[in-house]
């Protein structure tokens, strides 16, 4: 079984043999929670890639203590969720999911249909909520690297971060149920090429809004035969890229820190 998942900032700078102590709610939930104790593994891991294994040396008061014995950083490709805000939790749980898939960074949309609207405090309160669900599927998936919450963006500041992503070399595919190029049709020169994957809400996108994104550079394209929910079709397509770019050929993708 894997070691169990810490979110501790001083992996960054781990090296084998060291120490590091683990504090706060995440050492209170590690030694009263899971009840963990001296001479079991765990991992201790920065959120931006960096992991350091090790033993339990020592459990005390609101602290842990681990002796380092191998330092890795997981080489995970980038990928971009841009998540339309949906109603009844379904966006909570397409990060959820797709976090523990394997994206990098999450930016909610405020679709021209979405029914869910985040304006003012509520804006921030839901940004957090998110933000909360990415950390909670991160250590749940034994991953190293939390999710990035973009703020929410409407749908011409998504135009223009597209725009800018083209720009960058990246690839911006848009989900949509009436593209003629299948997902699992395109072409991979680089299997690192970052990506972007672009969710409608409910009622879909609107013709609009697929029209400014194409001219921005993204790519429409047909998941597979069937209709998505808003929660499902994410996670999919993040499932499908990891299997028809090989990203998934090993246990967990690592480079020597």
């Amino acid at each position: 079984m894997s070691a169990p998942v810490f979110i501790c900032e001083a992996a960054e700078t781990a090296a084998v043999g060291g120490l590091l102590t683990l504090g706060g709610p995440e050492a209170r939930h590690a030694a009263i929670v899971q009840r963990r104790a001296v001479g079991e593994r765990i991992d201790l891991v920065d959120g931006r890639g960096m992991r350091a294994s090790g033993l339990i040396e020592a459990v005390r008061d609101g602290a842990l203590d681990v002796r380092v014995d191998a330092v890795s950083r997981d080489a995970d490709a980038h990928i971009t969720l841009v998540q339309a805000l949906a109603k009844g939790g379904r966006d909570e749980q397409a990060v959820e999911a797709a976090t523990e898939l394997g994206v990098t960074a999450v930016m909610p949309w405020q679709a021209d249909r979405s029914i869910v609207q985040w304006k003012g405090a509520k804006a921030g309160k839901a940004r957090a909520q998110w933000e909360s669900l990415a950390v909670a599927a991160t250590k749940q998936s034994r991953r190293a690297f939390v999710p990035e919450v973009a703020p929410v963006h409407t749908s011409r500041q998504l135009v223009v971060a597209v725009r800018e992503a083209v720009a960058a070399g990246e690839r911006v595919l848009v989900l949509h149920e009436v593209a003629a190029t299948p997902l699992v049709d395109l072409a991979w020169e680089d299997p690192s090429q970052p990506v972007w994957f672009i969710v409608g809400p409910e009622g879909g996108i609107s013709d609009q809004e697929i029209d400014l994104l194409a001219q921005a550079g993204a790519e429409a394209v047909l998941l597979g035969p069937h209709v998505l929910r808003a929660s499902s079709a994410g996670p999919a397509a993040v499932a499908a890229l990891a299997a028809l770019r090989g990203t998934w050929s090993a246990a967990r993708p690592t480079l020597d820190a």
